[in-house]
């Protein structure tokens, strides 16, 4: 019986490690390809010449704390990908038998929207991984996240912050309040749940919990004047 035991062990190692060298090996692949098809310089540009481009000093200081705090909070200290989230969200998979949880950083969720569908699958997150790891090589933190808060989207069409600061509060990003800051941050998790014109509620429970995020990354006390009433 021992010996059968670890010959499964072993058969079901060596399944495991073959699948693992063939997703990775489809990711890179492509990887590759999208390169091939668009350079990061002009998927890039794409962004920057939009009409509703909004530079990174033009937004207010709560609002990028926000959406570092709820998408990655240890975005200025990874090169890309994150090993805890990652882990994280595998054994959440594991346990849930899904890709639920993708364990993204903002640079991933970057690679994506510039390169990538919004289709799960783990080839896809092979190559999400490899164009993360090359965008952190060419781009600075703050031009990712420049280029990430203007190709997320929002829920109801808007596709950039400041569409959606006009859309949702009627003024230009750089005049939002702290109390439409996080309330904004919190939509990308869910833009079809937590936008504003779908679900008030809901669109304020995850407000609250961007605040939560503010406070344990140390970016607000729990007494700061970041508020969730409106």
């Amino acid at each position: 019986m021992k010996k059968i035991v670890i010959g499964f062990l072993f058969a079901a190692l060596f399944v495991f490690s073959a699948a693992a060298i063939w997703i990775t090996a489809m990711g890179y692949r492509m990887f590759a390809e999208a390169l091939e098809n668009k350079s990061l310089k002009e998927a890039a540009e794409e962004i920057r010449e939009q009409e509703s481009f909004t530079p990174l000093n033009e937004l207010p200081d709560t609002y990028l704390k926000a959406i570092i705090a709820a998408e990655d909070r240890r975005f200025f200290s990874h090169r890309g990908v994150d090993p805890v989230s990652i882990a994280r969200a595998v054994w959440h998979n594991l346990l849930s038998g899904s890709l639920a949880e993708g364990g993204s950083t903002i640079t991933q969720q970057l690679a994506k929207n510039l390169f990538f569908t919004q289709e799960k699958s783990f080839v896809r997150k092979a190559a999400e991984v490899f164009m993360a790891v090359r965008i952190e090589s060419e781009y600075s933190k703050e031009e990712i996240l420049e280029l990430y808060v203007n190709c997320i989207y929002f829920g109801d069409g808007y596709y950039c912050v400041k569409d959606a600061s006009m859309g949702y509060f009627g003024k230009a990003p750089e005049d939002m309040d702290d109390y439409e800051c996080t309330m904004l941050a919190g939509i990308p998790n869910a833009p079809s749940v937590y936008a504003p014109t779908e679900n008030i509620e809901l669109a304020r429970e995850r407000q609250k919990q961007v605040v939560e995020c503010m406070v344990r990354c140390g970016f607000i006390s729990e007494e700061g004047e970041v508020g969730c009433a409106g």
